[in-house]
């Protein structure tokens, strides 16, 4: 699978997504009258808006442990097989528990946020809500994105999984399921909301990912 692949997939990922937020579905109770052209185009926007707030909430999560351990954060461009892009840096003489604690930071605000929406709102898949369904497709989405470079290792020296695989010394595409399994689990939790299974499998996944943390910080 190459990068462009990875890219169309995800760029079809979130048009389908997209799609499925202007749109109630049948099984909603609520029974409301179907959505005019403009409330379309509403929830499309703000469904893009929430997959904007996914997207500076993953990096905000970054940048705050990076304040937080004085790193010294930048920006950098970086390059993806030919697609240009920007990362979050910081020093390079951080502890092993500094760096993957920074570099998981964004995937647990991730984690954060899909927690919050679907214990709150655990049958948001019926609701209109395209401002928290756009959040919660941009972090299934991008935690899908980063776990398949991981299984891949490729792209830039500066992704997460690579920063977390070598604070932890472990092999990279591990670390490419401790991102996927939440992301895997929560959507599990979108489409079967009664799953109680899936609810505590998705939050012991989460928890593990965070402990590994422990890991490096005793290299």
């Amino acid at each position: 699978m190459t990068a462009r692949t990875l890219l169309i997939a995800g760029v079809i990922g979130v048009v389908l997504c997209a799609r499925a937020a202007t749109a109630q579905p049948q099984q909603d109770e609520s029974a409301a009258a179907s959505p005019s052209g403009a409330q379309r185009a509403t929830a499309v926007v703000l469904f893009l808006a929430g997959g904007t707030v996914g997207l500076a909430a993953h990096e905000g999560g970054h940048v705050a442990f990076d304040v937080l351990f004085d790193a010294d954060p930048g920006i950098r461009r970086v390059d993806f097989h030919g697609i240009p892009f920007f990362a979050i840096t910081h020093r390079n003489d951080l502890t092993p528990g500094k760096e993957f604690t920074i570099s998981s930071a964004g995937f647990w605000v991730q984690h954060l946020g899909n927690e919050w929406i679907l214990t709150s709102r655990p049958r948001i898949r019926y609701e209109r809500a395209p401002l928290l369904k756009g959040l919660l497709a941009f972090n299934v989405i991008a935690s899908g994105a980063y776990a398949a470079a991981a299984f891949l290792r490729t792209g830039p020296d500066e992704r997460d999984t690579r920063g977390m695989a070598v604070a932890s010394d472990l092999d990279e595409p591990w670390m490419g399921l401790v991102v996927l399994a939440p992301a895997v689990l929560d959507s599990w939790r979108y489409f079967r909301p009664e799953s109680r299974t899936a609810v505590w499998m998705s939050r012991a996944a989460k928890i593990g990912g965070v402990l590994l943390t422990a890991r490096a910080a005793t290299r």
